[in-house]
């Protein structure tokens, strides 16, 4: 049996690191657009390299549209495309499965 090529690209988007957690935090954005600086500040880990570079791949996918205003200063945002809100809703059920079955020991909140 030959496993799907679709599907094959797909998890190698996804399976790559930043990826999926990029497209699942403008999926949560107001109009699924983000600033770079807000990206960097809410993604804890993830240097600045990482994540231009990442953008810069899932803009390569169709998946983010990078827009940049002419004001002074220049203003520079990153939008979930029609696509990568498609794959976005496509994580949710993933999300959920997370939820219920990944045990990650979270302190209780008050």
């Amino acid at each position: 049996m030959k496993v799907c090529p679709y599907l094959e690209s797909c998890f190698e988007i996804l399976g790559r690191r930043w990826n999926g957690l990029i497209i699942h935090y403008l999926s949560n954005c107001p109009d699924f657009t983000a600033h770079f600086s807000d990206m960097k500040r809410d993604l804890n880990d993830i240097t600045p390299r990482s994540l231009s570079m990442k953008l810069t791949e899932l803009a390569k996918h169709d998946l983010v549209i990078k827009k940049v205003t002419s004001e002074t200063p220049v203003n520079i945002s990153y939008h979930l495309s029609e696509k990568g809100q498609k794959l976005a809703i496509a994580l949710q059920p993933i999300q959920t499965w997370a939820q219920q079955n990944i045990d990650l020991d979270l302190p209780e909140q008050s």
